[in-house]
């Protein structure tokens, strides 16, 4: 009798190369890696993904969607405080909290795959416009479109810098100070 099979394969393969990409690089991540931590054979991940950049890029897409969703639910809540300064730092904390898919995704679109790049624009113009809109609900004080393509720039900056260990860059007091020049810039506009 064959060996019982999770009903979750795809699951695990992404459970599992998440795990390998918050320790490892992702050069040194291989397919077989993947199958042997997550105790399945190579033809069973093949069967699911046939390239890492696949499973990178569908890790990415599950995080990115929760993400989303958070965001949608975050900003819907009417119990909680979501005024603009608020929501700044909620995007920001979110995207910088999860840097070590973005900064594979990143290398292997510099590094010229061009599905990477392309689906990886097509997420950050999705995020842009989902941003833009929450942010156009809340104020006028700015252009919505421009003031989130600066906090997901922000956003990228902060990544690179803890990656490189910056110790010159706090991002604590960096997200603290933002809060309160967005709130004065708030009381400004509401006091005119």
């Amino acid at each position: 009798m064959a060996a019982q099979r999770p009903e979750n394969i795809n699951e695990i393969i992404l459970d599992t190369a998440e795990e390998l990409l918050k320790v490892n690089s992702f050069s040194e991540v291989t397919l077989a890696k993947i199958a042997e931590k997550a105790n399945i054979s190579k033809g069973t991940l093949y069967y699911y993904y046939k390239s890492k950049n696949e499973i990178l890029f569908a890790v990415t897409d599950r995080y990115l969607s929760r993400q989303w969703d958070e965001l949608i639910q975050w900003t819907e809540n009417k119990e909680k405080d979501t005024s603009p300064h608020r929501l700044v730092n909620y995007v920001i904390e979110r995207n910088i909290a999860y840097a070590g898919l973005r900064l594979h995704l990143f290398d292997a679109a510099l590094l010229g795959d061009e599905e990477i790049r392309a689906k990886l624009i097509h997420r950050y113009d999705e995020f842009q416009k989902l941003i833009s809109a929450k942010i156009a609900e809340r104020t006028d004080v700015v252009s919505a479109d421009y003031f989130t393509w600066l906090i997901l720039m922000v956003s990228d900056g902060i990544i690179i810098q803890n990656s490189l260990k910056n110790e010159s860059f706090d991002t604590r007091k960096f997200l603290e100070n933002s809060t309160e020049y967005i709130k004065k810039i708030e009381n400004m506009h509401k006091s005119q």
